[in-house]
């Protein structure tokens, strides 16, 4: 019996549950305490940001402001006492369709101030619940004009927009709203779950596009980086190839230049006495070291046909050298004439040295 009791109350409970939920979302909005109207005793002290509202004889008097007033009794009568105070009214949770067909339970705060006691006490029964049944409906018309994803994203234009229409409306009960906040938005569980599955898509999507430019930029650097080693390598063979030819330049200048001075050096030798002697010497010396050296390079040589006879070699050269030296011969024999035998002395006696050490 136990057991068929206890099962009973757990079939019992989401019924219940469901009602009193119900009961909750259709209650009215609670209204601000009052503690009664006072009684008119001929002299009355208004407290500071109240305002009294007097009928006499039935019919609207004045309104008392704060501090020291006299009223007539019997014939005045308090008939609503309003805070000018700024008041705060929970709005219910209620439900809502979005634009895209997703039902939402949202609840809100809203932020009201008495402007006129006159039009709020007799414009409309209840000010404060009339205000927050349009706060509500307001809210469901809003939300239906925007999908899921924009009334998490714009929260504060929605309580902007909820706030002018509640103004326009109330402006006739003499009532201001200031603000309006959305406390919590409760998203069904199958909405929540492909909410969370499409923030992880997304944040894995921006981690691949993230890589991908990671990639790109190293890819980048790489390429960029080589460039600039080519650039510099291509600089520093311009450089050296620069470098080398100066080099190369600067070589043969001095080398030309040595040489040229050899040459001038040679030149004053032979102007000298016994210069022709001293040049064939040297012609012969030459001839003899080259044919000496002729068969080491290579293996083919060759030979004239009287190798044998030393001297005749020498007066080849000798003669080659004659031919060649002849032009400036005359030359130094018509600006210092000499006789033939001191010309031809030194060369008969570097013939007969040569023969004795060829011999």
């Amino acid at each position: 019996r136990c057991q068929q009791l206890a099962s009973d109350l757990l079939h019992l409970l989401p019924q219940h549950s469901q009602q009193l939920k119900r009961a909750a979302r259709l209650a009215p909005a609670p209204c601000r305490w009052n503690s009664g109207l006072p009684m008119n005793i001929g002299v009355l002290f208004v407290p500071q940001q109240e305002a009294w509202v007097v009928e006499r004889m039935g019919k609207f008097h004045r309104i008392l402001e704060p501090g020291l007033n006299f009223l007539i009794p019997l014939l005045d009568r308090i008939r609503y006492v309003q805070s000018l105070k700024e008041i705060v009214i929970n709005v219910p949770e209620q439900s809502a369709v979005t634009l895209d067909n997703v039902t939402l339970q949202i609840d809100g705060v809203l932020y009201l101030r008495v402007m006129d006691p006159y039009k709020a006490s007799y414009g409309v029964e209840d000010p404060e619940y009339a205000v927050t049944q349009l706060a509500q409906t307001t809210m469901r018309s809003e939300l239906g004009k925007l999908s899921l994803d924009r009334v998490f994203r714009e929260r504060e234009s929605l309580n902007a927009s909820i706030v002018d229409a509640i103004n326009q409306a109330s402006d006739c009960w003499g009532i201001r709203c200031l603000r309006y906040e959305i406390k919590d938005i409760h998203v069904p569980p199958r909405v929540k779950e492909s909410m969370q599955m499409q923030v992880e898509a997304e944040r894995r999507k921006r981690a691949t596009v993230l890589e991908s430019e990671g990639t790109r930029e190293s890819a980048i650097n790489v390429a960029e980086g080589q460039k600039q080693a080519q650039i510099l390598a291509s600089e520093a063979e311009k450089a050296e190839q620069i470098n080398k030819a100066a080099g190369e330049a600067n070589a043969m200048l001095v080398k030309a230049r040595a040489k040229a001075e050899a040459i001038q050096l040679l030149a004053a030798a032979l102007a000298q006495q016994h210069g022709n002697a001293a040049a064939s010497l040297s012609v012969a010396e030459q001839y003899v070291n080259a044919f000496s050296k002729i068969a080491k390079d290579s293996n083919t040589v060759l030979l004239p046909a009287n190798t044998g006879d030393v001297t005749n070699m020498v007066a080849q050269a000798l003669g080659i050298y004659t031919t060649l030296t002849k032009p400036q011969a005359v030359k130094t024999q018509e600006e210092t004439p000499q006789t033939r035998e001191d010309s031809q002395s030194p060369a008969t006696e570097v013939l007969k040295a040569e023969q004795g050490s060829s011999s």
